[in-house]
C-alpha cells in the first residue's frame, strides 16, 4: 500500500499482463500504465437524523489545533443589534477540514455568481434610501 500526500492509504496495482507478452528487459511498458491506482468508491452519507437551522450570522474564532464557527439568528441585520445574538449551532473542525470547507463555499458562491450576479455583503449598500422627489 502506497499513501498519498493526504496520507489516506491507497492501493496500487500493476494490470495483468496477458500470457506470453511479457515485455522483455529492452521493452519497458510506461510507468502510467504499470502502477494504476484503484478507483475509491463512492462516499456514502447518513443524513437520516440531520436538523436543519436558519442561521445570517457567524462567528469564527479560532486556536492553534482547530476552528470553532458559530452560528446564529440576528433579527435585527442592520445597525447594531438591541438584544444578544443568540448562538444556536456551534462547529469545531481543524485547519484541514476549514480549508476544504472554504474551498467548496467559495466554488459554490462563485458558481451562483456567475447566474445570478455579484452577491453585495455590505447591508449598507444594499439597501435601498428613498429619493425625495419634491
Amino acid at each position: 500500500m502506497a499513501k498519498d500526500k493526504d496520507n489516506a492509504e491507497t492501493t496500487q496495482e500493476a494490470p495483468a499482463q496477458k500470457q506470453g507478452t511479457e515485455p522483455s528487459a529492452g521493452q519497458q511498458q510506461p510507468q502510467a500504465q504499470q502502477q494504476q491506482p484503484q478507483r475509491m468508491p463512492p462516499l456514502q452519507v447518513d443524513d437520516s437524523n440531520i436538523i436543519a437551522s436558519y442561521a445570517n450570522f457567524c462567528r469564527v474564532t479560532g486556536s492553534p489545533e482547530e476552528l470553532s464557527i458559530d452560528f446564529g439568528f440576528n433579527p435585527q441585520p442592520v445597525g447594531p443589534p438591541s438584544a444578544p445574538i443568540k448562538v444556536t449551532q456551534r462547529i469545531i473542525v481543524n485547519y484541514y477540514t476549514a480549508k476544504r470547507l472554504l474551498h467548496a463555499l467559495s466554488m459554490s458562491v462563485q458558481r451562483h455568481e456567475a447566474v445570478f450576479g455579484v452577491l453585495e455583503t455590505d447591508i449598507q449598500k444594499r439597501l435601498k434610501t428613498p429619493t425625495s422627489g419634491t
